[in-house]
């Protein structure tokens, strides 16, 4: 029979944002990398996995959001 390996689950990193700019008046960029984050209305946060990627939208739209906790 063949040996099965099981990983354990490891714990995700992840990070909470909160907006807090508006995006009206923003560049097109702007406004669609807060959609990418799932944000689109102020003082909503959201939970994402810790990625550059996500790393990188966050730094790019940094005056309109803010990181409430990391984990």
């Amino acid at each position: 029979m063949a040996k099965t390996t099981t990983k354990k689950a490891e714990a995700k990193k992840t990070v909470t944002v909160e907006q807090i700019g508006s995006p009206i008046r923003r560049p097109d960029v702007q406004q669609k990398t807060l959609i990418g984050l799932g944000l689109n209305k102020m003082h909503r946060r959201r939970t994402l996995e810790d990625t550059p990627a996500v790393r990188g939208m966050i730094r790019a739209v940094q005056h309109l959001v803010r990181v409430v906790d990391e984990k």
